[in-house]
């Protein structure tokens, strides 16, 4: 019963840091990345779609990002969704491929999205915490209902509060490589 809890916490806990991974890529550092069209979504037949799913996305170089359309007719909508995205970014198409440069970030938009990413860690960190809150919480319902001993709670409330710690410094080494990236020239 108590490796549930505690197995569960871990399981959470490694999710909020691959969440906090995930929003960190949407984080551009200045170089073009296939991850920073990860959000844009295309109508296609009715309903909204990833751009991924109607388009092969790629590197052309550090400040190029290339999108083909798979059919032809959808190499305007998808040049309108990437334009109305909040990536403010000007795609240019030249026959069957849509181009998109990015542009050098400035010193003053580094440091917001040097902020940015300081706010994603404290959710992460605030979700960790959370999760450590409601495992101890369980441990005390099972003491409550004398399902264990109160050295059982004790141990496994220790048990889950390193595995906090380990998950924050986890999150602390992604924020502090992600700070590094975005504020390299």
């Amino acid at each position: 019963m108590i490796e549930d809890i505690k197995k569960d916490a871990g399981d959470r806990m490694q999710k909020s840091v691959a969440s906090l991974s995930t929003a960190m890529a949407k984080i551009r550092a200045g170089r073009a990345h296939v991850s920073l069209l990860d959000h844009v979504m295309v109508p296609y037949y009715g309903s909204n779609v990833a751009l991924s799913q109607v388009a092969n996305v790629g590197v052309e170089d550090a400040r190029t990002l290339t999108v083909t359309p798979w059919e032809k007719p959808m190499l305007s909508v998808v040049e309108k969704a990437i334009m109305t995205s909040d990536l403010g970014v000007n795609p240019n198409s030249a026959g069957m491929t849509i181009r998109i440069p990015i542009p050098p970030l400035t010193e003053e938009r580094r440091r917001d999205l040097v902020k940015v990413a300081k706010s994603e860690a404290e959710g992460a960190r605030v979700a960790v915490r959370n999760i450590r809150r409601d495992a101890n919480s369980t441990l005390k319902e099972l003491l409550k209902e004398k399902e264990i001993s109160e050295d059982e709670q004790r141990g496994a409330e220790d048990v889950v509060q390193k595995l906090t710690d380990s998950v924050i410094k986890k999150i602390e080494e992604v924020l502090t490589e992600k700070e590094t990236d975005l504020m390299e020239v």
